[in-house]
């Protein structure tokens, strides 16, 4: 296969192809690229800022076309599609700008001061869940760093990112901003090359494998693995804001969100209200495709994706869950809302992540084995915790780098986007994620 091709994941349709890069052109960017950094790591921090705000300026007009492109090639509806959009071009002038702050040289004792350098050039593997919007919060810092990037997108999302690319690169100076289109076998190869850091966001699978292959040079990498993110409802919550966010969290981009709830351990003596409230609430999202009116929950981005998430379900229904919403029997390309209870550890959507929209509900009775069903992962993106009294000290028991407290998992602001355990390699976001773009350099004097 010499060409990438770009479906429409609601009904198969061919939205476009792209090249496969190759051997040569990986190599021939990454040349561009070096030579690039020599002169772009020269200008002060504050004249990459104005060149980066100016190439996200010229976005904003064509925002509205890049959000329907957005929708028809990852299948979120319109209005998510155009938040992702705006988002990122209100976020990389804020991240640009918080960026060189926290690259400014600081005097940590007397004559010592701390500089923070270009690294050199930068491989943004980016995946298509978020395809803008993840792309981006990597792509900033590493340019007002001084580093020069190749972004190596999804293959399921290439139109979206070729748009995007084009969109910023007319107005960077050349080759601080590159392009590679390819499957896993690019990504392997650009991996290979001379790059200096590595961002990666996506499975713990090809995390694990970009770790492997960049062991031997010791790259620099920043990694976001994915997780199966638990919800704790303690029983003196409040049942219906619980059981709203459970939905809500569960059927985010259809499930296809990395910090989406997928883990439910409800406390036995509110499990029975809990659940039919949770059926109700789910029973009123919407199938369909991104231009249908009152969609809440698009297509899966693919067949392979479907498929395993029909499997989690038969495996949890097989082994005794009990199927209170949706079930085995799906559209082609869509998954109903779907709620299953009485789930248990050995199943597998207990232990992977299923990744599409999935209500997963597991009852406990007492705090401590909550806390140690939660903990039993091998990763630790998200956790949340719905209860009033004691809500806290369970949250800080739990083994993920971003909680909630009857919210999100996480903050707001100036938080940095952070795994524990195995989902996560570094991070990104707030001042100390911004600095791992760049090479600290201690001067005493």
């Amino acid at each position: 296969m010499n060409t990438l091709k770009s479906f429409d994941p609601s009904n198969g349709e061919l939205l476009g192809e792209f090249p496969l890069s190759n051997k040569e052109k990986i190599n021939d960017t990454l040349r561009q690229a070096k030579i690039a950094t020599k002169s772009w790591k020269q200008l002060s921090m504050p004249e990459r800022v104005q060149h980066v705000k100016a190439a996200y300026a010229q976005i904003e007009p064509e925002a509205g076309r890049l959000a329907e492109l957005l929708s028809r090639e990852m299948g979120k509806d319109i209005n998510r599609a155009s938040g992702e959009v705006d988002g990122a071009i209100y976020s990389a002038a804020y991240y640009a700008d918080e960026t060189m702050a926290a690259l400014q040289t600081r005097s940590v004792s007397r004559g010592t001061e701390l500089h923070y350098k270009a690294l050199g050039v930068v491989a943004v593997i980016s995946p298509w869940n978020y395809p803008v919007m993840m792309a981006n919060n990597l792509i900033v810092p590493a340019l007002v760093a001084g580093n020069c990037v190749i972004l190596k997108p999804s293959e399921e999302t290439p139109l979206i990112a070729q748009a995007f690319y084009e969109h910023l690169v007319r107005h960077l100076p050349d080759g601080v901003f590159n392009l590679l289109h390819g499957d896993g076998e690019v990504g392997k190869m650009l991996v290979e090359s001379d790059v200096d850091l590595i961002a990666f966001t996506g499975s713990q699978a090809v995390g694990k494998d970009i770790m492997a292959r960049s062991a031997s040079k010791l790259k620099r990498l920043v990694m976001e693995l994915g997780g199966n993110d638990p919800m704790i409802v303690m029983a003196n919550t409040n049942i219906e804001r619980a059981a709203r966010f459970a939905v809500a969290s569960s059927f985010e981009n259809a499930g296809q969100m990395c910090t989406s709830t997928e883990r439910i351990y409800v406390d036995e003596a509110i499990a029975d209200e809990f659940e039919q409230m949770v059926v109700n609430i789910a029973s009123q999202y919407k199938v369909g495709a991104w231009d249908e009116p009152g969609v809440n929950i698009g297509p899966i981005i693919n067949a392979r994706q479907h498929g395993k998430i029909i499997e989690h379900i038969r495996d949890a229904i097989e082994k005794g869950g009990k199927c209170l919403l949706g079930g085995i029997e799906q559209p082609e390309r869509y998954i109903h809302p779907t709620v299953i209870s009485h789930v248990t550890s050995e199943m597998k959507m207990a232990q992977e992540e299923t990744f599409g929209p999935i209500v997963s509900i597991t009852r406990y009775s007492n705090i401590e084995q909550a806390i140690t069903l939660a903990n039993d992962s091998d990763y630790g993106l998200g956790a949340v915790v719905f209860g009033t009294e004691g809500a806290e000290a369970v949250a800080h028991q739990l083994e993920a780098g971003m909680i909630g407290i009857n919210q999100g998992p996480g903050g707001s602001g100036d938080a940095p986007w952070v795994g524990a355990k195995q989902s996560g390699f570094g991070f990104h976001g707030s001042a100390e994620g911004h600095r791992q773009f760049a090479q600290v350099t201690v001067l005493g004097k």
